[in-house]
This record gives C-alpha cells, sequence and structure tokens, in this order.
C-alpha cells in the first residue's frame, strides 16, 4: 500500500531535485494503485494545466501497466491507437515521459507519480530522484524512446 507519508516523501523529494536542476515550476502528482490521487503538489508559478497533464501522466502509466518512456514509443510508433485510448480514457493519458509507476521491493505497483512542468526527460529525472528518496523502486518503462 502506498502511504499519505511515502507519497508527501516522494513530492517533496522530486521538487528538491527540480530545484536543484534549476527547472521550471513543477507539478507532481502521486496515485495509489487504483488511480486515486494520494497527494499532488503544486509549485508556484507551475501553469494552470499541470495538475491534470501530471495525473495524466501517472493514470496512463498504471492503465497501460507500464512507464510513460514504454507509452511514448508505443505512441510513436500507434498515434492513432493511443489517440483512441486516451479517448478513452477520458483525456486521462499523456503518453510522454513524466509517468513512472511505483513498485515494491518485490515488484507489485504500488502506485505511480506523474511530474509537468519542465521538458519531459526533466520531469521523469524528478519522479525518479522522489522514488528512490522513498526506499521505492522507480519503474519509468525500459528504455528512452528514439
Amino acid at each position: 500500500m502506498l502511504t499519505l507519508a511515502a507519497a508527501t516523501q516522494i513530492i517533496d523529494m522530486a521538487l528538491a531535485e527540480g530545484r536543484r536542476r534549476n527547472l521550471q515550476p513543477l507539478t507532481v502528482a502521486v496515485l495509489d494503485a487504483g488511480g486515486h490521487l494520494v497527494a499532488l503538489k503544486r509549485e508556484d508559478g507551475s501553469s494552470l494545466l499541470r495538475p491534470q497533464i501530471a495525473t495524466a501522466k501517472a493514470w496512463g502509466t498504471l492503465g497501460m501497466g507500464f512507464g510513460s518512456r514504454e507509452l511514448a514509443r508505443r505512441a510513436a510508433g500507434n498515434p492513432a491507437f493511443f489517440a483512441t485510448l486516451t479517448e478513452l480514457a477520458g483525456g486521462n493519458m499523456v503518453p510522454v515521459l513524466g509517468g513512472v509507476l511505483i513498485r515494491d521491493q518485490a515488484g507489485r505497483i504500488l502506485g505511480a507519480v506523474g511530474i509537468s512542468g519542465d521538458r519531459s526527460d526533466q520531469d521523469e529525472a524528478c519522479a525518479l530522484a522522489g522514488i528512490a528518496a522513498a526506499g521505492l523502486v522507480a519503474d519509468p518503462g525500459g528504455e528512452m524512446p528514439a
């Protein structure tokens, strides 16, 4: 189970990584394995749609069962199918980097984190840092897309 304490730690450490990297203001959403929002923080200056984008990055990874690296790879190869998936998901799928599954040490999916605000690769790096700081396993979905 993904606790509020763990979700808060992931968010705080992800935001700290963003400040360390001098990124644009970030928004971080953490969802449990059922896709329910556990915690969300939006930095001052983060633009209007960032909470929805961050949540959709996390929700899409949960819905498909793999991280956003794999989502982005598959979406590039079959954009019509992913447009349909996004519609079926009610807009809650953004197949770009920044959505990372959260696993426990045994490999079970506990939830997902989604981050939006800077370049997607930078968003993902902050998600990875936050999950690692909480002592959990990050699953970004494989190799970087071409």
